[in-house]
């Protein structure tokens, strides 16, 4: 039992605030948890060192190769794996604890892609990397399961994306659209379902909330064949569902860094809009009405995030105006409906910049939250940017601009203090 606690327990005691058998019947009920407990730093170590002893066999092996026979070779490729599904069915079958589990998971998992590569490399086995990752994730699934493992989830999601990377993002030779990734991904939805129902404020389910939308991020782009112009259109309708994701009050509810799907959805969609806030942007975007695989993927993205948006004001979850939740409505409608020019999707763009950053300022403001507001404030200040490289605007009155910025800042973060330090003198009261 922890010492403090024993302390404190014995302080009441003596103070006669709770008698001896109360006490008693505390500390029993500490004991009793105690090996149960997991120690989050164990978990972490056992992981690292099962990752270090796989690699270290590797490089040990690796030393000495060229010099075995190809029997002892085949050997050598085989024994890690045979161990690693020895030490996954002892923490099954004896329902060993979590350090035991995951650290037995990620040995196996790096013994399983090991085997591959040893045994192609021993018997000219042709294949290429993309491959080889397709088969060592697929192969490695059941895992998560298994196990429970949260490093088997972990892994497989990184080398998924590495694998839509490879595949997707070929330099050297013909790339595809990855789509086994997003098989991949659906595998491991009923692993994340469930850590978002039994543990919704762990750190590693919060871990994955900003994993599995910074993985859609990087392997979206993978998915862009001929129209490129439809990547931009892709990406702000995947921001906007993430937004919208993120709005689900299940996520609104908890601490903005455990909702990486409205971080990633806001500023996404930001960073977005300053780049077609560029007149020369527009220029360049041509949208052909043939069917394509960026148009059909914009479609599903667009019907999800509209969906989400129409069971949120079913369910009146929507309490006032957000610019942030439509944003890829009007965006997709400027796509396609340009009117013939340049100057119109060009100003609109700046317009809905220019109120997000009021509406964000807005927010903070009535929440008395001072990274909302000067989220806000950071918006506006980058619009005015973005515009001294495509307007001629004399040093003159750029410096003012930034001068009336400047005092704008520290104006709205002192009247926000003043409001905060008068809610706590309010509640004082």
């Amino acid at each position: 039992m922890n010492i403090k606690y024993s302390k404190e327990i014995s302080e009441l005691v003596k103070n006669s605030v709770i008698s001896e058998e109360v006490a008693s019947n505390i500390e029993s009920y500490y004991k009793s948890k105690q090996p149960n407990a997991t120690n989050s730093l164990f978990v972490i170590f056992g992981i690292l060192g099962a990752a270090l002893v796989g690699l270290g066999f590797i490089l040990i092996l690796a030393h000495n190769w060229d010099n075995f026979p190809k029997t002892l070779k085949t050997f050598f490729a085989f024994f890690p794996l045979v161990m690693g599904q020895l030490l996954v069915g002892y923490s099954i079958f004896k329902k060993k604890s979590t350090t035991w589990r995951e650290a037995s998971g990620t040995f196996l998992f790096f013994s399983v892609g090991a085997c591959i590569a040893l045994v192609s490399q021993i018997y000219n086995i042709p294949g290429d990397l993309s491959s080889y990752l397709l088969t060592w994730i697929f192969l490695c699934v059941p895992l998560i399961y298994l196990l429970k493992s949260k490093a088997v989830a972990f892994l497989h999601i990184v080398f998924a994306t590495y694998y839509a990377c490879e595949y997707g993002y070929s330099f050297f030779s013909t790339s595809h659209a990855p789509w086994y990734f997003l098989l991949m991904l659906a595998l491991l939805i009923p692993y994340y379902l469930t850590l978002l129902k039994k543990q919704p404020t762990a750190n590693v389910t919060s871990i994955f909330n900003w994993l599995i939308p910074l993985s859609l991020i990087i392997t979206l782009g993978a998915f862009i064949d001929k129209m490129d112009s439809l990547g931009f259109l892709m990406y702000v309708i995947l921001f906007g569902l993430f937004y919208n994701i993120g709005k689900i009050p299940f996520f609104d509810s908890q601490k903005l860094r455990r909702n990486g799907y409205l971080v990633f959805g806001s500023f996404g969609t930001i960073v977005l809009l300053m780049i077609l806030s560029f007149r020369i942007v527009w220029e360049d975007i041509k949208i052909e009405y043939i069917f394509s695989q960026e148009l059909l993927i914009s479609i599903i993205l667009f019907a999800a995030a509209l969906g989400l948006v129409f069971y949120a004001h079913s369910k009146k979850q929507v309490k006032q105006l957000n610019l942030f939740r439509y944003v890829f409505v009007i965006i997709s409608v400027l796509f396609f409906i340009q009117f013939g020019k340049t100057v119109i999707p060009t100003v609109l763009i700046n317009l809905i910049i220019l109120s997000l950053g009021l509406i964000a300022i807005k927010i903070g403001s009535e929440r008395v939250h001072f990274g909302i507001l000067n989220y806000g404030l950071l918006i506006i200040t980058a619009l005015i940017i973005c515009r001294f490289f495509d307007t001629d605007m004399s040093f003159v009155l750029r410096g003012i601009l930034f001068v009336g910025v400047g005092v704008g800042f520290f104006f709205t973060n002192y009247l926000m203090l003043k409001k905060q330090k008068k809610s706590h003198n309010n509640i004082d009261i």
